[in-house]
């Protein structure tokens, strides 16, 4: 089961990017449209996807689909109740037949979360496979490019068939892939730039680490200053990486002794990662 940076600790910032992540979506739900959502490796999408449509509460009943899921009926229901969303994410060179079973099975299983949760004592949905989605308003497909063309226009069939709001999040470029077919791309409303982190909310983001850790950031503390800098040179905001550098930066604080950050324990931690060129 995939986990997205910042679930595996159980810890999650709503940054700005995140913010207008929901606002996006909400926009795509609301008015039925095809949107596009990209931006560089690392820096929230799916943990943005994850959350808005609470497939880190659901996605084990969702998916698993088994007795031995932690998770209960209820509480998936209510919370694919908020948002009426299915996240899906492709296989790599998977066939279209994988994506025509997968893709619907989810959106049947929510659609019976939600009924569950709406109307205990209700009829039980039934799936056909000409099925017009009753609560599900709006399906995100994440790292869609790895779906091949046929993939696409089975997607578009969906869409139109169903009445539903759907999001296609890719790497930057994605959107001038899909322009080359204008059956789909005339069908999107909405386009949504994901962003690395901004200075203000890294030094946001990085206060909050360091009381994680049972520190306190001073800005006017040279070391912290120094180290700051240091994490800013090495990530360059990208969400992933923070997450990724401070689960070193602990390990590195422990094995040491140390109880402070400082700009060589940035770069001890940096060094056991392959993070590429600074």
């Amino acid at each position: 089961m995939r986990r997205a940076d910042g679930e595996r600790d159980g810890r999650f910032i709503s940054t700005r990017e995140h913010r207008r992540f929901v606002e996006f979506a909400e926009a795509v739900r609301k008015h039925r449209y095809i949107g596009l959502c990209y931006g560089p490796a690392g820096v929230g999408k799916t943990l943005s996807a994850r959350r808005y449509t609470r497939w880190h509460i659901a996605e084990e009943r969702i998916v698993g689909w088994g007795p031995e899921v932690k998770v209960s009926e209820a509480q998936v229901g209510a919370a694919v109740s908020r948002t009426r969303s299915v996240l899906y994410t492709p296989i790599v060179s998977g066939p279209v037949g994988e994506l025509r079973r997968e893709l619907p099975r989810l959106m049947e299983r929510v659609e019976w979360a939600i009924q569950r949760h709406l109307t205990p004592l209700g009829d039980t949905v039934y799936i056909s496979s000409r099925w017009r989605s009753r609560y599900v308003e709006l399906v995100i497909i994440d790292e869609a490019e790895r779906l091949s063309n046929n993939a696409l226009e089975w997607v578009r069939d969906l869409f139109d068939r169903n009445g539903i709001g759907l999001i296609l999040i890719g790497m930057p470029g994605i959107e001038k892939r899909l322009s080359r077919y204008p059956q789909l791309y005339s069908r999107v409303g909405f386009a949504h730039h994901y962003r690395p982190l901004g200075p203000e909310e890294l030094a946001f983001v990085l206060t909050r680490r360091w009381r994680e850790l049972g520190l306190d950031l001073d800005d006017a503390d040279f070391t912290d200053a120094q180290a700051v800098a240091a994490i800013v040179r090495i990530t360059g905001g990208n969400f992933r990486l923070v997450q990724r550098l401070f689960v070193q930066i602990e390990r590195v604080l422990k094995i040491n002794g140390l109880t402070s950050i400082t700009d060589e324990v940035v770069e001890a931690a940096r060094s056991t990662l392959v993070i590429g060129a600074t």
